[in-house]
């Protein structure tokens, strides 16, 4: 069974966001990476990008398929891993770790609350 931190809030989408304060740091989540198999490229926004709710963030690229990534909440983009470039694989062994993908600096941290937690998650995915 996949783990689903409860910790993070989720999206339809399958992205994470880790909010604290207005700081949220955005990734894909563990049954996003197992669906996606071997991720080989990441391609993400420049910091200082602004970005809505639902906007596309980058994508993930895998030897299955290209994704989108969705920005689960509006904010602006103040941090990308940029070590991804180099190691997309990393999406893959931990994605809600080393695996994150950019840290927004959210306009409102109240939308969080219009995000999915673990246990609604864990339903949208047939868990």
């Amino acid at each position: 069974m996949t783990k689903i931190p409860s910790e993070l809030r989720y999206t339809k989408d399958h992205e994470w966001t880790r909010v604290e304060g207005k700081r949220a740091t955005v990734g894909i989540t563990d049954h996003a990476q197992s669906e996606l198999t071997d991720v080989v490229y990441v391609e993400l926004p420049k910091a200082g990008k602004a970005v809505k709710a639902g906007e596309v963030l980058g994508t993930v690229e895998s030897v299955k398929a290209v994704s989108e990534i969705f920005a689960p909440m509006s904010g602006k983009v103040v941090e990308v891993n940029k070590a991804l470039e180099d190691a997309p694989e990393v999406v893959n062994q931990d994605p809600y770790g080393k695996g994150w993908m950019v840290v927004l600096e959210v306009a409102d941290p109240g939308e969080a609350k219009g995000l999915l937690d673990a246990s609604a998650y864990q339903k949208l995915i047939g868990g």
